[in-house]
């Protein structure tokens, strides 16, 4: 009997891979069979294979550049979830674009405005040239979630918008499965990107208008996290309505609240 299930291969074999998406496919199973898991190296991608495996028995364990070759030609697979270093995510999401595979790609989007603006420059030429209109999205849960949802819900019965006000107080330390993580500790941004775009995103799909303008200012407290962690922001929604974006990576009382005057 044909496999009815749509067939998707992982690249990456990290924390959040093993913790997060393994777990969660499996409680999609009938509708998703995860065929490969890829990693640079053998030994990262055989670990995971392993947790994977009380899920999904076939899947196959892929590494380095021949096993990324193989993913790519392998047309039984249309779509892949790129769940690697910020630093190589886009890269590696272009390349299968361009393969005309469907992507799933964890966040931050990309190291730098300049960055995401010449992916997407990229992304819309190869949706021009290919037939199949390969889909590229952004991992990104907050949107998702039942408070954002139901928030969204009820602005309207709060009126026109005047004031925006999000802080955040983050508690990244050494009982953090992230905090040693290499890749964020050498990314542009560190925690404050890494951690900060769930509460934009949360933020652009509460209002549901687009940021226009910011000014920021950071500062490095923490010098056990990488710099900067803490950002104090103002900014404007497309609007006009003002607003504020303050964020602590590291504190003793960690804990996030937004509020919209109207």
């Amino acid at each position: 009997m044909a496999e009815k299930r749509t067939q998707i291969a992982i690249l990456g074999a990290g924390i959040f891979v093993r913790s997060q998406y393994i777990p969660r496919l499996s409680e999609i199973s009938d509708l998703v069979l995860v065929k490969a898991i890829w990693s640079r190296t053998e030994e990262s991608a055989r670990g995971a294979v392993d947790i994977a495996r009380k899920h999904f028995p076939e899947v196959e364990c892929k590494w380095g550049d021949e096993g990324l070759e193989e993913i790519i030609r392998d047309e039984s697979i249309p779509a892949v979830a790129v769940v690697l270093a910020g630093q190589t995510q886009v890269d590696m999401s272009l390349r299968l674009l361009k393969a005309g595979k469907h992507v799933l790609q964890e966040k931050p989007a990309a190291a730098s405005t300049t960055e995401i603006e010449m992916a997407l420059a990229s992304y819309n030429s190869i949706l021009a040239n290919s037939p199949g209109q390969p889909i590229w999205a952004l991992a990104e849960n907050y949107r998702f979630e039942p408070a954002f949802v139901e928030g969204k819900s009820l602005l309207a019965e709060i009126g026109d918008m005047m004031t925006v006000q999000v802080i955040v107080e983050g508690s990244m330390n050494s009982s953090n499965p992230y905090f040693s993580s290499s890749w964020r500790r050498n990314f542009s941004g560190g925690f404050i990107l890494d951690m900060g775009v769930h509460f934009i995103a949360g933020l652009r799909m509460l209002v549901g208008c687009e940021i226009t303008s910011v000014s920021a200012t950071t500062s490095h407290v923490d010098l056990n996290l990488p710099p900067p962690d803490i950002i104090s922001s103002a900014f404007q929604l497309e609007n006009g309505c003002p607003g504020v974006f303050v964020m602590v990576v590291s504190s003793q009382s960690p804990k996030a609240c937004s509020s919209l005057t109207g």
